[in-house]
């Protein structure tokens, strides 16, 4: 009967873990270097879109004034006449208070094809905060034309303005906007148009390499 055999000692069975060859740590460390450069990319690359959206933002809402200024001047007025105690409609059957919501409207389109396709020059490859700045102030912008038509407008108080001008005289209307769906007009046009434009000129992804198929015998 022959003794149990005893293992030789291994130099390596010390209780302590190898450690890597120091070519593996530097990929290691290579990999992570480069992993913290692509995040802080990102990042620096979503700052700069937010500040361009909040830039498209403000400009677009600022353009609101030029629509409100135009609209102010292009809009057919509404002619009114007193007899002393009610105020009628000179001409029953005239047709400026759709005409006013028809300017609108077709100011808001035309406004709305032109700010898309600066947005589309200034940032050719877009971006959610891109988009919202542009929607959201064609938005605000519609709004701030309304408000500041009827402001620049003939004054609202009718019965003042009737005294003033007194019995017989023709007078204009205030500037209103029946028809509140033509708010919609410039956001609407807006995003088509942005979104025509990125299909047809935006960049592309690059396509991946064609793999040759060999058809097997």
């Amino acid at each position: 009967m022959t003794a149990p055999l005893t293992p030789q000692d291994d130099p390596s069975s010390d209780g302590r873990t190898p450690e890597p060859a120091p070519d593996r740590q530097d990929d290691q460390a290579d990999q992570a270097d480069q992993a913290d450069q692509a995040r802080e990319q990102a990042r620096a690359e979503a700052r700069a879109e937010l500040r361009q959206g909040a830039v498209i933002l403000a400009a677009v809402t600022l353009a609101g004034v030029l629509l409100g200024l135009l609209w102010v001047w292009l809009a057919p007025r509404v002619p009114l006449i007193s007899d002393g105690k009610a105020v009628y409609l000179k001409n029953t059957e005239g047709e400026q208070a759709i005409g006013a919501d028809g300017w609108f409207g077709l100011l808001g389109l035309g406004f709305g094809v032109l700010s898309a396709a600066l947005v589309f020059l200034f940032r050719r490859a877009g971006g959610i905060a891109i988009v919202v700045g542009l929607a959201v102030g064609s938005l605000l912008a519609s709004l701030v034309a309304w408000r500041l038509g009827i402001r620049l407008g003939p004054t609202g108080d009718v019965a003042a303005h009737a005294l003033a001008v007194g019995k017989g005289v023709v007078f204009d209307a205030p500037l209103r906007l029946g028809a509140k769906g033509m708010l919609l007009a410039w956001p609407l046009a807006a995003m088509a148009t942005h979104l025509g434009l990125t299909a047809l000129f935006g960049p592309r992804d690059p396509e991946p390499p064609v793999v040759p198929h060999w058809p097997q015998r």
